[in-house]
């Protein structure tokens, strides 16, 4: 089960996975309103936040 990062719902069908570009390490999810929205996320192992 993936969860977005911004809002932590369930993701299923459309969303984005990719790893943070700061530090490469973490997977970030981002579930279609989150990116939509462009509500920010931070990254689990560094704190960066991207848009």
């Amino acid at each position: 089960m993936k969860v977005c990062n911004t809002c932590n719902k369930e993701v299923t069908g459309d969303y984005v996975e990719f790893r943070c570009p700061k530090c490469n390490k973490a997977s970030i999810v981002r579930c279609f309103h989150c990116r939509q929205t462009v509500k920010p996320y931070n990254c689990p192992e560094c704190g960066f936040e991207g848009p």
